[in-house]
């Protein structure tokens, strides 16, 4: 059957000779614009405890949190090996002696063959770079920038505390160092119609990112965009909507991308809207139905200019 887009599954099964699989760590991070740096409140739609499972504390110390978590996953794998992903808010924010001693712990866990770091754009230097970069060189190392738009109106309006010159840069000093490059963006955010995120998907392309998370924009409660929701309500995709969206970004997706995944799900007790009522993979079979009664695959509209 012909391949639809470029899957993290299929990439990550190519990487390791044995099945992996992430396990979330929440190191106590804060945020540059949680905590006073250049903001506060966070991100308007940011609510950490809508992806954060079960066996993931921020009381507990990180190998406890892997030990936890490695307990919850074995029943099933018994061999199964582990990449910890260190995912709760800024996981680049502090001293980089600190940060290697938290990166240290979790790599000398039994089972842990390599470690993601989900962090901002704004809140990457060089010297952590170069770290990292010699890190890679031992193990493996993804590095996963919250990018979310190229819009800077919406980056404002989002109180990102950022553009998208500082977006672009931090993905071209992490590439440049070889090492792999991950990025996550979100359809839909106030301000942005479908004309607009698929104008971004070539800009997207034009980075050198390895790989791409999307999902549809949630409201969730105790945000403030649950605040703006209840005040003025906006238009929120409905599956059929996001399915024809999501599939016109991915044909205009460079090829060679990789696509970890196309949808999140927050918790029912927190999601206020949109409530689709399907889980992950079943959207993701909807998804490859319409593209393939359709004839579409990642990169059929690329334009190779980019």
């Amino acid at each position: 059957m012909r391949q639809l887009y470029n899957d993290f599954g299929h990439w990550i099964r190519r990487q390791f000779p044995f099945r992996v699989q992430k396990l979330s760590v929440d190191a106590g991070f804060t945020c540059p614009n949680r905590d006073g740096k250049i903001g506060h409140g966070g991100c308007i739609y940011c609510n950490n405890d809508t992806f954060n499972p079960s066996y993931c504390d921020s009381r507990l110390s990180v190998t406890e949190q892997l030990v936890r978590g490695k307990a919850f996953f074995a029943r099933k794998y018994p061999d199964m090996r582990y990449l910890a992903y260190f995912q709760a808010f800024t996981n680049t924010y502090d001293s980089l002696d600190h940060l290697k001693a938290l990166y240290d712990e979790a790599l000398s866990v039994d089972g842990v063959v390599g470690i993601v770091i989900g962090t901002r754009p704004d809140c990457v230097d060089d010297d952590l770079l170069d770290y990292l970069a010699e890190l890679n060189r031992h193990t493996f190392v993804i590095v996963e920038y919250g990018l979310e738009t190229v819009n800077d109106t919406t980056l404002h309006l989002i109180n990102r505390g950022h553009d998208f010159a500082c977006s672009r840069s931090a993905v071209e000093r992490t590439h440049e160092r070889r090492i792999i490059t991950g990025g996550h963006i979100i359809l839909g955010l106030p301000g942005e119609d479908a004309d607009e995120s698929l104008r971004q998907a070539e800009i997207i392309s034009s980075m050198p990112l390895d790989i791409l998370k999307i999902h549809q924009l949630q409201v969730i409660r105790g945000t403030r965009l649950a605040r703006m929701y209840a005040e003025n309500p906006f238009h929120l995709y409905t599956v059929e909507e996001y399915i024809r969206l999501v599939s016109g970004y991915i044909r205009r997706l460079r090829p060679s991308l990789v696509l970890e995944r196309f949808v999140s799900q927050s918790p029912k007790e927190l999601l206020i809207a949109p409530r689709w009522g399907l889980k992950n993979h079943e959207f993701t079979d909807l998804l490859n139905n319409y593209m393939r009664e359709n004839g579409y695959s990642q990169g059929d509209l690329f334009a190779e200019e980019w």
